[in-house]
Formats: structure tokens, C-alpha cells, sequence
């Protein structure tokens, strides 16, 4: 493949970037489709002329329907898409982007979707189907997945579809509740997840942060516990990365604990835990649930995170070195490599 590539790059340069260019387009309508051309436009940074152009030709050769509502992908569309895959995947910038991030932040798998989900909703709903996708390849029946709160896992949730090879799956919330909107807590997602897994799922009703003296005692509670093994054993964690200041804002933080995290730069929020740009962690929220060094247990640690806003608090988080899979879009990707630290 690699050799015909470089054949076809010398003799016909045009042809490639051709290629490339009507796979993105057709890529960009199945992501968001019905969809209008000058959105279109506007989502993959081409003009408008050339968009037309290429439209016209994908019309008119099957592979997309244009109708009142917007543009769709048709059966044979879905073809030539999925037939693309492979041959796209040589010549694209994100193979190569997954590889050096993969390489830079020691990951197993790196997945990168287009586009910056700080500006475009549609973006953080790729970032879900490829989590969704992941877990196909890698689920079996019988297991357990641990799941975090925060926009980002609830757009998973949104996404989500029956599980293929695995059956009878438990969903179980990572930690209490956070002081975030319903939709965003870890139990709603939860619920959320296994009912289109067609799975079960199980709560866990206690409130975040705790007191030293409230957390022993809710932790001694049969069903707590019970659920609490769970969460510990889980072969699968999806969890996302937030924004240290923006996090402890979010969750209506003391400003005792605000000036903390400023004085001790925390850059990123994972799992309770407030880190600085080193990796280290500088505050701890006292929690019922799954800490830091109960990942190790898990067969994968999928951490959903996108957005050039983010790129700093994924850094810093794996620092930690605690999560082997990052679901990221191509805004932070950029910006990490981009990192100094990096």
C-alpha cells in the first residue's frame, strides 16, 4: 500500500489531494448530515465554490442525496466510505498526529477525530461515536465499565448503541454525585449508557465532596460497598478531563480551596483529583468512589477529552500515567504537540 502511494503521489499529486478532499467532505456529511453546503463550508474550511463543485460530482455519481433538509450519505456513500478507510488512513495527518502523541504521552491506543469541540457540538458527538466504536472492538460479555461525569461522557452516553460481542454488561456510576446538572452526573450517565447497551446498570447515591467522618461511615454501608466492588473491579473506565479552575468553579468550590489550586497552579480534574502541570497532585476532594490508584486494575482507562481549550489539562493528566486510551479531536491534538513540555 505504502509503495503504491508513493507512485501515485509522484505521478498524479492531484489525484491524492483530490481524494482527500472528497472523503473529508463525504466524512463531514455523514458526521453531521442533514446538513446544508455553506455549513458544510464552514466545517471543513474549503470555499464555497469548491465544496459546490465537489457536491455536484458526489450527486451526481450516487454517493449523496440533496434535499430540502440538507445533504445526506447514501448506501453507496456508506461504501465507498468504509472502502476508503483503510487507503485514507495511510496519507492522513491523524494517523500520523495519533502515532507521535502516542509515542510522546507512552498511550496504547490514540484515537483523533476532526474538527475542535470547543466550537462545534458536532465535534464533541464524534468524540462519542469513536468511544462507542472503541468499545466494540474491545468489550466482551460479562464486564464491568466505570463511568465518570462531565459533558464529554454524557456525549458517549448520547452515542451509545447495543454492544455486539458483549452481552449482559454491568454500567456503574465511578463516583457520588458531583454538584453538576442531572444530565452530567455520573449516575444519569450511567443509567444512560446501559439502557442503549441494552445492559444493567447500578447507582451510587451519596453526596461530593464528603467530611473525613461521613465518608467512613458511608463507605461501611452494605449496599455502598457492595456497589463500591464494582467500581474497583471494573475491566473498563471511561472518564473525562476537565479544566482545574473551570472544574472547581463548576462544583461550587470553597474559595479557600480556589486560591489552593491557583496558588499551586492545578491545571487539570480527574476523578477528584486537582494535578499541576507536572502531573502531581495538589488537592484532593474527598470522595466515595474510584480513586487514582484504582485504575491499574483496569484492563482500559479510556479518557475522553477534546477542544484546544483542553489540550494543557490532558497533558497534565497523564502525567499521572493512569489511563492507557485518549479520544481526542484534532484542536487539542495539535496543541499538544505543539507543547513546550511535550
Amino acid at each position: 500500500m505504502k509503495d503504491l502511494l508513493d507512485i501515485q503521489e509522484k505521478l498524479f499529486p492531484d489525484l491524492l489531494e483530490v481524494m482527500q478532499r472528497r472523503y473529508k467532505i463525504l466524512h463531514y456529511i455523514k458526521l453531521m448530515q442533514p446538513i446544508g453546503r455553506r455549513s458544510l463550508s464552514g466545517y471543513i474550511d474549503l470555499k464555497e465554490r469548491i465544496v459546490r463543485s465537489e457536491i455536484e460530482f458526489l450527486n451526481q455519481h450516487g454517493f449523496i442525496v440533496v434535499t430540502s433538509k440538507g445533504m445526506q450519505v447514501t448506501s453507496d456513500g456508506d461504501n465507498i466510505l468504509e472502502k476508503l478507510i483503510p487507503f485514507m488512513d495511510e496519507i492522513s495527518e491523524f494517523r500520523v498526529l495519533e502515532s507521535e502523541i502516542k509515542d510522546k504521552l507512552q498511550l496504547e491506543h490514540v484515537i483523533i477525530v476532526p474538527g475542535n469541540s470547543d466550537t462545534h457540538q458536532s465535534v464533541k458527538q464524534a468524540l462519542g461515536k469513536a468511544c462507542v466504536h472503541f468499545l466494540n472492538t474491545i468489550l466482551t460479555s460479562d464486564q464491568t465499565i466505570a463511568v465518570t461525569g462531565g459533558t464529554s461522557i454524557a456525549e458517549v452516553a448520547n452515542q451509545m448503541k447495543p454492544l455486539k460481542h458483549a452481552k449482559n454488561c454491568t454500567f456503574v456510576p465511578s463516583r457520588g454525585g458531583l454538584g453538576e446538572q442531572v444530565e452530567n452526573q455520573a449516575n444519569t450517565i450511567c443509567a444512560e449508557m446501559a439502557k442503549k447497551a441494552n445492559g444493567t446498570y447500578r447507582m451510587l447515591y451519596v453526596p461530593d465532596p464528603l467530611s473525613e467522618e461521613s465518608y467512613h461511615t458511608i463507605i461501611e454501608e452494605p449496599a455502598i460497598k457492595d456497589i463500591l466492588e464494582l467500581v474497583h473491579d471494573a475491566n473498563v473506565v471511561i472518564h473525562g478531563i476537565g479544566e482545574a479552575l473551570t472544574m472547581a468553579e463548576r462544583r461550587k468550590t470553597s474559595s479557600y480551596v480556589l486560591n489552593k489550586l491557583n496558588e499551586k497552579n492545578a491545571v487539570s480534574e480527574a476523578f477528584g483529583y486537582y494535578l499541576n502541570n507536572s502531573g502531581e497532585v495538589v488537592h484532593k476532594v474527598r470522595t466515595v468512589g474510584m480513586q487514582l490508584e484504582d485504575l491499574k486494575r483496569a484492563s482500559y482507562v479510556i479518557a475522553v477529552a477534546g477542544g484546544n481549550s483542553k489540550a494543557n489539562a490532558i497533558h497534565s493528566y497523564f502525567k499521572q500515567g493512569k489511563s492507557n486510551v485518549l479520544i481526542t479531536d484534532e484542536a487539542a491534538a495539535k496543541e499538544l504537540i505543539k507543547g513546550p513540555s511535550l
